[in-house]
């Protein structure tokens, strides 16, 4: 059954749009930038409805910004009107980016997985040597999220692969759906992945989008292992931190399952050894993971190109791991399309100075100003993690939140010496605190599609991991990330 915020959101988006073209244009505020604004609540209103699919909505918003900037003066000579060939220049400008190329890459690895089976066998080694006690098998469920990090750049492809055998080892234990053990490790699963979407750069796209605009406005890019080294011992603590939680708020009925070792090595015996192309796309992840590791370290290489190296070699004649046809029915190619109209929102939204307005009323509404860096960390930390609770999708958050961010913190480094680079790192890894709600990141409705768990038991888990994810935050940023310089 559509619930009502699907079944009128585009309605009411549709309305709030309309309404603030109406209304008159602030003096400090150009009308492209007015245009993009409307645009702005329309896209978040529209995203938080799910009124319409992602590729949809995609489709809308960069028919408006053609039509509503092309009818706009143009930012630079405002004697001229942009024209919508102009304006569909801007709205398809995310479509160049090489965050896009990144994040088009990873999910044909993604796919290569999912079609070797590499995943599953990674996965299922893993939980194979852990043993069958049930405190031994929540925390192999959260160190195979971890390991798959590294080697898996899509979060939902990661959970996709978890789901299946995990369900698997329920069937064979013969443990009841609704046991707070099944609860337990679907839980597992779907926040174990959130957690190290904030560890590692290239393990979800909302990063992508963050490094996108610090690229294009701040004129620099992380490499790999400067937001490992940033962003891990964050996600190491908090991986520690769900393993307790879970075990004390949902604690499983029992200690031990009875051949539970013998069942998961059956099925890893099932697999047979590792044919040709598991071998090839293993030896290509690695190779790969040592690129990014080394970035700036041994080579100057950047993250899309090797990772775009590596498609091409995972796609060549005589590699073999996958061909273009096998490749299409497994890639979410309208995901591709949403991010890179999302890149193109935030851009349009910086470029018509629309961000810089936003930015002057929320440093108007909190004082900003006033406030040290790491207060700064807090308000806006806050602010993410209570406007998400309407978000599906830590993609269209970042998409629509970066830009402000950005605008805020260069504001706010005019009157007080800030590493604005370094913190709107930081402020992306609380976007991808999608803890509390089921329904706030698709990986939390594939472990929720599995119906071993209720949502209030989600949100039981989710409330204390996301406030103890907050203490974290604030804590490791008057500790450590201070001690980095990034602050």
């Amino acid at each position: 059954m559509i619930c009502m915020r699907q079944k009128y959101g585009l309605a009411v988006a549709i309305l709030v749009l309309i309404a603030t073209l109406m209304v008159p244009t602030p003096p400090e505020l150009s009308t492209a930038g007015h245009r993009m604004l409307a645009v702005l609540l329309f896209s978040v209103i529209v995203w938080m409805s799910e009124s319409v699919s992602y590729p949809v909505s995609a489709s809308i918003i960069m028919t408006l910004m053609a039509f509503l900037l092309g009818t706009a003066p143009n930012m630079n000579n405002p004697d001229k009107m942009l024209g919508t060939s102009g304006a569909l220049k801007l709205a398809l400008s995310g479509f160049s980016s090489t965050a896009l190329a990144l994040v088009g890459a990873a999910l044909f690895i993604a796919a290569a997985m999912m079609k070797t089976g590499l995943d599953k066998r990674i996965a299922l080694f893993v939980l194979s040597k852990i043993g069958a006690r049930t405190n031994r098998i929540l925390a192999g469920v959260i160190l195979v999220g971890f390991i798959l990090s590294f080697f898996v750049p899509s979060t939902t492809a990661r959970v996709s692969c978890m789901v299946p055998i995990v369900m698997g080892i329920i069937s064979a234990f013969g443990v009841p759906l609704k046991s707070r053990f099944s609860a337990v490790m679907m839980i597992a699963i779907a926040q174990a992945d959130s957690i190290w979407n904030v560890g590692i750069k290239t393990a979800a796209a909302q990063n992508m989008v963050a490094l996108g605009f610090i690229e294009k406005q701040l004129g620099t890019t992380i490499s790999w292992l400067d937001w490992f080294i940033a962003a891990a011992p964050f996600a190491v603590i908090m991986s520690v931190v769900l393993y307790f939680l879970l075990l004390k708020l949902v604690p499983p009925e029992m200690k031990e399952i009875p051949g539970g070792q013998e069942t998961v090595a059956r099925a890893l015996r099932e697999l047979g050894p590792m044919t040709a192309s598991e071998k090839k796309l293993m030896a290509l992840s690695v190779i790969l993971l040592f690129l990014w590791s080394t970035e700036k370290v041994l080579h100057s290489f950047d993250t899309s190109t090797t990772t775009l190296a590596a498609v091409t070699l995972m796609m060549l004649p005589g590699i073999g791991i996958m061909d273009w046809k096998e490749a299409q029915n497994r890639i979410g190619w309208g995901t591709l399309v949403m991010f890179g109209v999302g890149i193109s929102l935030g851009s349009a939204i910086l470029s018509t100075k629309a961000a810089t307005w936003i930015a002057h009323v929320i440093v108007d509404g909190f004082s900003l100003y006033t406030m040290s860096a790491v207060a700064i960390i807090g308000v806006m930390s806050l602010f993410l993690i209570l406007i998400h609770l309407g978000f599906a999708s830590a993609t269209a958050l970042s998409s629509a939140m970066i830009p402000i961010i950005i605008s805020v913190l260069q504001g706010a480094s005019e009157h007080a010496p800030l590493n604005v680079v370094g913190m709107t790192m930081i402020l992306q890894y609380v976007m991808c605190f999608g803890f509390i709600l089921p329904v706030n990141a698709p990986q939390n409705m594939v472990a929720f599609s599995t119906e071993t768990f209720e949502a209030r038991t989600f949100v039981k888990t989710g409330i204390p991991l996301t406030i103890i994810a907050f203490g974290v935050i604030m804590l490791m940023s008057v500790t450590y990330w201070s001690w980095l310089g990034i602050i």
